[in-house]
């Protein structure tokens, strides 16, 4: 029996970017989900204030900088 994950629709994360795959779980609202994990849907408010891509607060230079 072949395995069938390769034929799985993707999307990518609009949080850190990266591709994921259709779940089972998803199957009914599959049109709506936007993020690949609960770890970045619940960062998806501090996502791209660093510039990194990883979220959070941008840290502060040397001081007389």
């Amino acid at each position: 029996m072949a395995h069938h994950k390769p034929t799985l629709p993707t999307k990518t994360c609009a949080v850190c970017g990266r591709p994921f795959a259709w779940r089972r779980k998803w199957a009914r609202d599959w049109k709506s989900v936007r993020y690949c994990s609960e770890r970045c849907r619940r960062a998806k408010g501090s996502a791209g204030r660093r510039g990194d891509g990883r979220g959070g607060a941008a840290q502060p230079g040397p001081p007389g900088a």
